[in-house]
């Protein structure tokens, strides 16, 4: 029996050195290639993406281009949907590569369980091996760095969760609850698979399913990134009740505590001792956590690690509070 076909939605912007590296390790799935599609969407790309897929596609005619003039991530998901001719509908990103076996698994895991929608624990591994680049990409794939981030960390049992990376749907599911919100710059998955569970649908995380993700290896991509993460988070508020979960407030009341302390010297001494107590608590984390990132990772950069957990904690914590002052005092972007 023929297998389903499946169409690969990959949103783009600018990635010309990671770009062939992810259609590469998808061309390379084992499952049937006459059933597969790759849609690229570009949003304009002033590098060399471009270029990098239509040498691509004229190499392989399963692979096509598309443009999106807005740019935004959600645009180029509907994009990909309208033009999509599969049965599932899997969204990737053009940092991360799949292993063989990915799309193939995950098909069986939907075959054999009904799921909407299922994903895989992503592996974030560093675009470039450096140092800096390795740290990093610990950092995002520790507890104490993300929180509870179960597709981050790690599960050891397949369970129903309220979102996975990227997204491998059932295509019938944006035809019962429509497409992505294309106001939500970031965040729109989860806004996504919010209003897939509330109409009774399935999203399985499992172990079984892996893929890596390529992580920023600098500085100003990684504060850049964290900064917008935590300003979508509180602005998508404005345009969908998403609920946001505890965890993703934590970094924003630790950097209002932290700003506090800049006013320690107006208030009477006791203040001081009530701010530094939890300092000291939060200080000894990122050392506990910092060395067991570097025996983890065989680097000697404890310094980075000691640095890299406050810097993207703060990151996130200031987008969270631009995200807030936005939602109260108005303005669309």
């Amino acid at each position: 029996m023929e297998q389903p076909l499946v169409s690969i939605v990959i949103p783009a912007r600018n990635e010309e050195n990671t770009i062939q590296r992810c259609i590469d390790s998808l061309a390379k799935s084992d499952y049937p290639q006459n059933r597969l599609e790759i849609i690229v969407v570009d949003g304009m790309s002033e590098d060399g993406t471009v270029e990098v897929v239509k040498r691509l596609s004229a190499e392989n005619s399963q692979i096509r281009l598309l443009p999106n003039e807005k740019k935004i991530t959600p645009v180029a998901r509907n994009i990909g949907v309208k033009a999509a001719q599969g049965d599932y509908i899997m969204f990737f990103d053009a940092h991360s590569t799949a292993s063989s076996d990915y799309i193939r698994k995950c098909v069986e895991l939907m075959q054999e369980t009904g799921a909407d929608n299922v994903g895989g624990v992503l592996k974030t591994l560093p675009s470039e091996d450096t140092s800096l680049g390795i740290v990093i990409a610990k950092v995002l794939s520790s507890r104490f760095g993300v929180g509870g981030s179960k597709f981050r960390t790690g599960v050891e049992a397949r369970q129903e969760v309220d979102t996975v990376p990227f997204g491998f749907y059932k295509r019938d599911v944006f035809e019962r609850i429509g497409l992505f919100d294309d106001n939500l710059v970031r965040n729109q998955d989860i806004e996504f698979n919010l209003r897939l569970k509330r109409a009774g649908g399935k999203i399985l995380l499992s172990p079984e399913i892996e893929l890596t993700y390529l992580s920023r290896s600098n500085l100003k991509g990684f504060l850049r990134n964290n900064f917008g993460n935590g300003f979508w988070v509180i602005y998508a508020y404005r345009f969908s009740k998403t609920p946001f979960s505890l965890r993703h407030l934590v970094p924003m009341f630790f950097t209002v505590f932290m700003l506090a302390g800049t006013i320690l010297p107006l208030l009477p001494p006791v203040f001081a001792y009530l701010w530094l107590v939890p300092l000291a608590l939060y200080l000894t984390m990122d050392v506990v956590f910092s060395i067991k990132l570097v025996r983890q990772s065989n680097n000697r950069s404890l310094a980075l690690a000691l640095v890299l957990f406050p810097l993207l904690h703060l990151a996130y914590g200031l987008g969270s509070i631009a995200g807030f002052f936005r939602l109260i005092f108005g303005g669309k972007r």
